[in-house]
């Protein structure tokens, strides 16, 4: 279990399995930079993180921005929504008549990724709520924009087990304010840090190190 003043964002999952030294680079070194990924990425969360905003339609509510956390992971963040479902087999909600099932609903603003960061984003949302909740989720769904589809995603114990691995990976690096070297790829050209991350200047300091020295001259 962690404290509290450990979490980490759950919104830095993604960070970290696209790029470990991104993950670093935002995380540890609060560096950041904007680009038309970033920028559209941010105008689609604002239209759906709205936590003043809970709805009943029919069988169904929906609750937008819903804060969450686990102890056990040691983290922290926003679903962007949960939808609870009447079920004759889900959780009593205080407040309402029945019983309902938790599904965790992630918006992102492009199309599916051949890699697992936005996946393992939305395994730790379920962790999150089974904890918070305690119940059993099965699997969530993620919302792409540029296709308007939702995709189903199983929460299987491989993909569990690759979470907490990733998480705590991310918390050693923290605890140790670790930023790791990388080889430059492809994938470089759509980080929004590819001015500030400089992999092979890291290859001899960190990013944090070279831009003091030079905001000192």
């Amino acid at each position: 279990m962690y404290d509290e003043a450990d979490y980490l964002m759950i919104s830095g999952i993604q960070h970290f399995l696209f790029c470990r030294r991104q993950w670093a680079l935002i995380h540890i070194e609060q560096q950041w930079e904007e680009n038309h990924l970033t920028v559209e990425g941010e105008y689609i969360h604002k239209r759906v993180d709205q936590p003043q905003i809970k709805e009943k339609r029919g069988e169904k509510i929906t609750i937008r921005g819903m804060r969450i956390h686990s102890p056990e992971l040691g983290l922290t963040g926003i679903c962007d929504a949960v939808e609870l479902i009447e079920d004759a087999q889900g959780i009593a909600l205080a407040g309402y008549a029945g019983r309902y099932r938790v599904l965790p609903i992630e918006y992102k603003h492009g199309k599916k990724k051949y890699d697992q960061s936005d996946e393992m984003q939305l395994i730790a949302q379920i962790v999150c709520l089974e904890e918070m909740m305690a119940t059993e989720i099965p699997y969530g769904e993620i919302f792409y924009h540029e296709t308007r589809k939702r995709v189903q995603l199983e929460a299987t114990a491989e993909k569990r087990r690759k979470l907490a691995e990733s998480v705590g990976e991310m918390h050693d690096y923290f605890a140790r304010r670790f930023t790791p070297k990388v080889k430059p790829s492809p994938k470089c050209k759509k980080c929004s840090l590819q001015e500030i991350c400089l992999p092979t200047l890291a290859v001899k300091q960190k990013v944090s190190t070279y831009l003091s020295r030079k905001l000192a001259e």
